[in-house]
């Protein structure tokens, strides 16, 4: 589809509503394309309405400030409307939010989540049957929550009138395709050229470098060690099983994990465990028992101490 073909059509009206503590990047990254479309194309194809949870500025992680148009709850005609958040999302609860994105999604709206934002549209009961991403940080505290979701580890997904991101650059991919949807191809890469984000990466594409540059290292046993470990976080294997997958003697992995991570690997293991449950004491409200059975403590008070261990405070005092 030409450009041209366009320019009858009246703008399309999309809500952004920044949750306090989003992340620029994620912001700037829903916001910019829709900007640049608007310019390349010399006329509003985009109309950009920012909305604040309670109608006062929201200040993002960098300490920049959003001054909202509307807030929550106000009768607004829109075509898209783009939850974005980040930062501490677990202990947010704003039951009149969530009524209102319920109304919208009555009314035909197109909603959409950003980096933390899809946990909003789950949280006001939006995603029941429909595929969604978000970010890594956030996706085992929204499994552990919602088990029946359907969530992928990608960069983007678009399922009938639902948009979910991971957040960071990679809105400019959804937009980038959102763009192109109704604008043609040709005009989408114009958009994309003028911010030099010359390769457009597919909605499948990963959200976190592959495992070796995560882990430090490329000894095979290694990885598929912490492989198996990552997919076990809940009931943890024993040094022998993590052996037999690697197809080395326990022995042999534990010095490989200490010549080439500084620890042996049941040590290395652990650490594992306890940064998923930080996460999850980090990004949900999930009690400390339930968070300690999800990471493969026998009970709270193992978990505990466990964790003080490791991060010199009490699971309850770091939340």
């Amino acid at each position: 589809m030409d450009i041209a073909a366009d320019h009858s059509q009246a703008p399309i009206r999309i809500g952004i509503l920044p949750i306090a503590d989003f992340a620029i990047m994620s912001y700037a990254a829903t916001v910019e394309p829709l900007r640049a479309a608007n310019l390349l194309a010399g006329q509003p194809l985009y109309e950009v309405v920012h909305i604040g949870p309670s109608g006062g500025p929201v200040r993002s992680s960098s300490a920049a400030v959003i001054p909202p148009d509307a807030q929550v709850g106000d009768a607004l005609r829109l075509d898209m409307l783009f939850v974005i958040a980040g930062g501490d999302i677990g202990s947010y609860a704003d039951p009149a939010l969530y009524r209102w994105l319920a109304r919208l999604a009555r009314e035909g709206v197109h909603l959409g989540g950003v980096s933390g934002g899809p946990v909003f549209l789950a949280r006001a009961g939006l995603m029941a049957g429909r595929r969604m991403t978000l970010h890594w940080e956030y996706a085992e505290a929204l499994a552990e929550m919602s088990p029946d979701l359907a969530v992928e580890r990608t960069l983007y997904v678009i399922d009938r009138d639902r948009m979910t991101c991971a957040g960071g650059i990679a809105p400019l991919d959804m937009m980038q395709a959102l763009i192109a949807r109704r604008h043609g191809a040709g005009f989408a890469r114009q958009v994309s050229d003028w911010f030099m984000h010359t390769e457009i990466r597919p909605p499948v594409g990963p959200q976190r470098g592959g495992l070796a540059e995560r882990v430090g290292t490329h000894t095979p046993a290694i990885l598929d060690a912490v492989e198996v470990m990552e997919s076990h976080i809940a009931d943890p294997l024993d040094l022998g099983q993590l052996a037999q997958v690697a197809g080395v003697s326990p022995r042999q992995l534990n010095r490989l994990f200490n010549e080439q991570l500084g620890q042996p690997a049941m040590r290395y293991y652990r650490a594992l465990r306890l940064a998923r449950a930080q996460s999850l004491l980090r990004n949900s409200a999930l009690p400390l028992t339930q968070i300690a059975l999800a990471t493969g403590f026998a009970n709270s008070s193992h978990f505990s101490c466990s964790y003080a261990a490791q991060f010199g405070q009490a699971p309850s005092r770091y939340r």
